[in-house]
């Protein structure tokens, strides 16, 4: 590896690691689904570190705060062939993610949320100038939970990204679900329609990406996620499936 990349790879793990010191407790919260925003945000003064590991010796760590009770900020950075040999693929910018929540959730009425993330998941294709999953770009999401034996919550979002060269340049939707099985443990399924991913040189067979994950929480700040992706063997570029992890951290400032 040389010095060049050994210096990336320090800043990837800082984004990480910084997150690791004060000592309020609170909750981590759905910011996320799986790969499809929720619209919850941080509270202000809380950070959100987070660490995802991914097929292809992917690695990639996000940083987000809590500007304000509704408005949280991020920046993401990754590649991969980070674990193994060979060079090291990093992706070709930092990328930034923004959301405010609008409107807060009410007895009969969702959270709704709307942001910009330019993170997309799995390697960069530099000849489509695109992530094998598609960055979010900017999106307007809904949230509602319910008291089910626990908690069970529906998520369901609209999105346009920017990743467009390869032809197509269409709306897309995404639609998710959470339940939790006690205080540490929770299952959680994704389904994005792709619609901005099956005509053109796109890389989507037109099954769209269903993600399904287990998200384990260790005294309300440090959480797992073991994570089960693109079951319906929708990119044409991997062959089948694949099984990857995200360690998240919240903690104040």
């Amino acid at each position: 590896m040389s010095h060049k990349s050994f210096v990336k790879m320090l800043i990837l793990l800082s984004i990480f690691s910084i997150s690791a010191g004060a000592q309020n407790i609170e909750a981590v919260k759905s910011i996320s689904i799986i790969d499809c925003p929720s619209a919850a945000t941080l509270e202000r003064g809380s950070f959100l570190g987070v660490l995802y590991m991914y097929n292809n010796g992917g690695m990639l760590g996000y940083l987000d705060v809590g500007v304000t009770n509704r408005m949280m900020f991020g920046i993401s950075y990754g590649g991969t062939n980070l674990i193994g040999s060979g060079s090291v693929d990093w992706n070709p910018q930092v990328a930034v993610n923004i959301r405010y929540r609008l409107i807060d959730e009410a007895l009969a009425f969702p959270a709704i949320a709307v942001g910009y993330d330019g993170q997309g998941f799995g390697r960069y294709i530099d000849s489509l100038e695109r992530y094998e999953g598609k960055s979010k770009g900017l999106y307007a999401v809904a949230s509602k939970s319910f008291n089910f034996l626990g908690t069970l919550a529906f998520h369901g979002g609209l999105n346009y990204s920017f990743e467009r060269q390869d032809g197509d340049k269409d709306l897309n939707g995404f639609i998710g679900v959470e339940k939790s099985i006690n205080s540490e443990l929770s299952l959680f399924a994704e389904y994005d329609l792709a619609m901005n991913d099956n005509t053109g040189k796109s890389i989507g067979k037109g099954n769209g990406y269903l993600n399904a994950a287990i998200k384990w929480t260790f005294q309300k700040k440090l959480q797992i996620d073991f994570i089960w992706k693109n079951i319906l063997k929708n990119n044409s570029m991997v062959d089948g499936s694949s099984r990857e992890i995200r360690i998240s951290y919240i903690e104040y400032f």
